[in-house]
């Protein structure tokens, strides 16, 4: 594990992506969409500018509060482990040109996942790219269309609605997921259900990682 003491910080993202801010880093089970339950190192990236008000990571948020890494001290810390996937999340990933992140990843044999509100521009290789979109920002079409899952968090039941004028954005086989917003799970989790039983096209996500209590 590569120690976060002493490292510099960055005021804005590196062109060349060659630096990232990171604000933690985990070997894990991935706990929400397709992947769930498969194993996965996580990389949370510093910086947000969409400012989800329900969000459950704001200190995320700043880009300027983070240890950089160098993408060879990512690689290394990501195959200390036996991880075959590695999550690219935030704050908002699309930040950062992440290319340069991708390319090194693929080039050691581990799958590049990514989780972004889309409301960046599309940048990386990609193994699988997990969309949810949020009211704050717009998701650019451009990494809509890339996107293999769309996961739409509900916090209010107006959300369902909205979730459906995505599909037509989206490439033909892309899942479509369902996740009810942690704080609001037992209110909307009864309309999530009803919703996919009318829908059957679309899916049940759970944030499975805080049911049984890991990271």
């Amino acid at each position: 594990m590569i120690t976060l003491e002493k490292r510099p910080s960055l005021t804005t993202a590196d062109p060349t992506g060659e630096l990232l801010p990171v604000m933690e880093h985990f070997y894990t089970l991935q706990g929400e969409g397709v992947y769930t339950g498969a194993a996965a190192y996580f990389i949370r990236l510093g910086g947000c500018d969409v400012g989800c008000v329900w969000c459950d990571v704001k200190d995320s948020w700043p880009i300027d509060t983070h240890p950089v890494f160098s993408i060879a001290e990512i690689v290394a810390t990501v195959l200390a482990t036996k991880a075959k996937i590695v999550v690219v999340t935030g704050g908002e990933p699309l930040m950062h040109p992440l290319g340069a992140l991708t390319e090194a990843l693929l080039a050691v044999g581990i799958r590049t996942h990514i989780e972004t509100s889309g409301a960046g521009t599309m940048s990386g290789t990609w193994s699988w790219v997990t969309c949810s979109p949020k009211k704050f920002k717009p998701a650019q079409d451009e990494v809509l269309f890339a996107a293999d899952e769309l996961k739409m968090v509900v916090y209010h039941k107006s959300d369902l609605a909205w979730a459906t004028s995505f599909v037509p954005k989206l490439k033909p086989n892309a899942v479509l997921l369902l996740q009810p917003e942690w704080s609001k799970r037992d209110e909307m989790l009864p309309l999530i259900i009803d919703f996919v039983q009318q829908n059957p096209e679309w899916r049940v996500s759970l944030q499975t990682h805080k049911w049984i209590g890991i990271e």
